[in-house]
């Protein structure tokens, strides 16, 4: 019997990649939601009056990232202006939340995404806090992996 007692993982220890060995610096991402659609069926000979209820196709929530503006960091905008008409360039964001051994405990992958929004954030005068840039992305489908450590 193990003696090491079990915690709930913190939501603030997490990390995000969306190129082969380049993480993307986040302070919070928003969501991770996925859902079946719902299929109500009634033949018409049922004897009961309502109908039957069966899980349909998966939905997808679109994917919401945050991060103070950094200075000298385009990322966000080379991706973003690498979208023109029908040309997108998709990728597979790897949202992992991690341990306290700073290990994957549970991953999030995101297939086939790409920049629907970009917002640049609030400018004000009247208050000193970090400028927030926000970038929402599309995507065909999320994956759900608790790695075994």
């Amino acid at each position: 019997m193990s003696t090491t007692t079990q915690y709930p993982l913190p939501a603030f220890h997490f990390s995000v990649s969306w190129k082969e060995n380049e993480t993307v610096i986040f302070s919070e991402v928003s969501g991770l939601v996925i859902e079946h659609e719902v299929i109500e069926y009634r033949y018409g000979e049922s004897k009961s009056f309502s109908p039957l209820k069966m899980p349909g196709r998966q939905k997808f929530s679109k994917i919401t990232l945050k991060r103070g503006t950094m200075a000298n960091d385009n990322s966000f905008f080379e991706w973003w202006n690498s979208v023109m008409l029908n040309t997108i360039e998709r990728r597979t964001v790897i949202i992992s939340l991690l341990n306290e051994n700073h290990e994957p405990a549970v991953v999030w992958k995101v297939k086939n995404a790409f920049p629907i929004k970009l917002d640049g954030g609030s400018l004000s005068a009247k208050t000193a806090d970090v400028l927030i840039e926000t970038i929402e992305l599309e995507h065909e489908g999320l994956e759900i992996e608790r790695p075994s450590n």
